[in-house]
């Protein structure tokens, strides 16, 4: 994992961060060895400082208000291997290893819907019942 070395490093990083108005940014996590983007969330100053301290990917829930990491209740976690800062500093790219699915509908990842010839369809089926993953 391509963690800070020290608290000074840290601090320095988190000082980068254009945090948007709300106090979060966006983060797109991609498989680190596919390349496969996955989901975007949110961070806020907490989910990143977790993210780097323990490895595991913390974000934002702005439906919940509150901190959670990924994989705590699906068990579909995300394993951080680099994190990168954009160009503004206002995104987040996590390069992740992901266990699972990535998508709360039971799929690979969120992107599942494409445009083609005009029409919303869905290019990725459900690999993993939801209601297993949450256990509903």
């Amino acid at each position: 994992m391509s963690a800070p070395s020290s608290h000074t490093q840290g601090a320095d990083l988190l000082a980068e961060i254009a945090f948007d108005r709300d106090g979060l940014i966006a983060a797109i996590a991609q498989q680190h060895d596919s390349g496969e983007v996955l989901m975007l969330a949110w961070m806020n100053r907490l989910a990143v400082e977790r993210t780097l301290e323990t490895g595991e990917v913390h974000y934002w829930s702005r439906s919940r208000m509150k901190l959670w990491r990924k994989g705590e209740t699906s068990g579909q976690s995300q394993r951080l291997v680099e994190l990168r800062l954009d160009c503004d500093g206002d995104t987040l790219l996590l390069l992740v290893d992901q266990k699972g699915v990535a998508c709360h509908t039971g799929r690979r990842n969120c992107f599942f819907r494409a445009v083609r010839n005009g029409r919303l369809e869905t290019i990725a089926d459900v690999t993993v019942d939801p209601g297993t993953l949450y256990k509903a």
